[in-house]
């Protein structure tokens, strides 16, 4: 309810900024707001009891701001916006209504692996849009299957790493008088990130192969602890990222545009005018911004301003405390996250919590600091803000798992409270559902 008053009051707010009246459809929209978000927390109610109560009404308060920032500089876009933001609840609620327990997913690893590749591979055979081949088209409509790809490909990591999680950390190999870590469980794994990573560089999507990656090394390393891993994943990150700028075209044009975007009297760099347009209206936002509404039009002429731009948009109306604001959102989704992993009951649990999580958080991560150059920019969106109806609902399918993994465990840390055992987060062995 707080968060719908919430996005409520900053719709009104930059209404009168631009227009400076009350919008006269704020009656419905108050409506729609408090419909979706009872809906969302009945199905909450109803399917996951006992599952993180943090988890929904941050996703829907960045849902919310995201949808203000596209009304105001997009009008159209945010009509589109809302109805992808209702189909997203119903399949957040067929989600909890499917998966009823997670080791269901665990059963069927191998073909959601299949199916992720089907995913990978099917926008190779349609025409690429700005460059990249990350859409399939049917008739006037247009979705990127990427997005549903990488949840696929954590549900699969998660189950491989938590069946061979002994094999990849305890030492097993004999290499002359010493034991060494058995390399052959990795290679099943490797085959399939070695082709995610070949799908991805015909694509032509730097920021799925960079989150692609780092999931991969990160649920390694939790999976076993092992630092070596790390060097390993630092190794593979070296030579990939040397032969993707040497080679593959995209990324060779988004390094240049990262190391060197700003325009001279000799040189237009057309190619780093939309991210220093960005600067330059953060600038002008300052710590306040400048108001909900009350942007000027240098800002509404960045290119992509409400998908790969939008944090932009916020940092210039909401200023430094608005940008803010929106990063310790997602600061507390992955605090949250990492909470219900935490929980979780079983190997595999607590892994697919963990990946999500690691989804969720990177890809937020990545394109917050590629568009205040703290790394090159990838151009992937900002889950739950941006405008795009693929992206949105992958993420609520995404949230719907996280909420399933909390609230099995909350039932399972339950009942051994019941039956006297200590069951203080961190302190259980990982056990293996049953």
């Amino acid at each position: 309810m707080f968060g719908s008053l919430l996005i409520v009051a900053l719709y009104v707010i930059a209404e009168l900024g631009a227009k400076s009246k009350i919008p006269a459809n704020i009656g419905p929209f108050l409506g729609i707001v408090l419909a979706l978000a009872l809906a969302a927390h009945m199905a909450n109610r109803w399917l996951v009891p006992d599952a993180n109560a943090v988890i929904l009404p941050l996703a829907a308060l960045l849902n919310g701001i995201g949808y203000v920032v596209i009304a105001r500089w997009n009008p159209p876009y945010a009509r589109q916006q809302a109805g992808w933001v209702a189909l997203g609840i119903v399949l957040y609620v067929a989600t909890l209504l499917v998966v009823r327990y997670t080791r269901d997913l665990e059963r069927y690893r191998y073909l959601l692996l299949l199916l992720a590749g089907v995913l990978l591979v099917a926008p190779l055979f349609f025409s690429p849009i700005n460059g990249a081949r990350l859409w399939v088209h049917v008739g006037g409509l247009r979705f990127q299957p990427i997005e549903f790809s990488k949840l696929l490909l954590c549900i699969y990591f998660a189950s491989y790493f938590a069946v061979n999680k002994e094999l990849l950390s305890i030492p097993t190999a004999r290499l002359g008088n010493r034991l060494v870590l058995d390399p052959r469980p990795l290679l099943p794994l490797l085959v399939a990130w070695g082709a995610a990573m070949a799908v991805i560089g015909l694509e032509g999507d730097v920021g799925f192969a960079a989150l692609l990656f780092t999931l991969f090394i990160a649920m390694l390393w939790i999976t076993t602890g092992r630092f070596g891993y790390l060097l390993f994943g630092a190794v593979l990150f070296a030579v990939g990222a040397y032969v993707s700028a040497r080679y593959f075209g995209q990324v060779h044009a988004r390094i240049e545009g990262w190391l060197d975007p700003w325009q001279t009297s000799t040189n237009v760099n057309a190619g780093g005018f939309q991210l220093r347009s960005g600067w330059y209206s953060f600038g002008q936002g300052g710590v306040g911004g400048t108001g909900l509404g009350l942007g000027d039009l240098y800002t509404g002429k960045i290119p992509f301003l409400t998908t790969d731009m939008i944090f932009a948009a916020i940092g210039t109306e909401m200023g430094l405390i608005g940008a803010t604001a929106v990063a310790m959102a997602y600061v507390l989704l992955v605090g949250a996250g990492f909470r219900v992993a935490q929980m979780a009951r079983s190997d595999f649990s607590r892994l697919l919590a963990t990946g999500l999580t690691l989804i969720l958080g990177f890809q937020a991560f990545f394109i917050m600091a590629g568009v205040v150059r703290l790394l090159p920019f990838t151009g992937i969106t900002l889950p739950f803000v941006a405008y795009g109806g693929s992206s949105l609902l992958a993420n609520y399918v995404l949230i719907a798992l996280l909420l399933r993994v909390s609230d099995e465990g909350a039932k399972a840390q339950r009942t051994m409270l019941a039956a006297g055992a200590a069951a203080a987060p961190g302190e259980r062995p990982m056990v293996p559902a049953r």
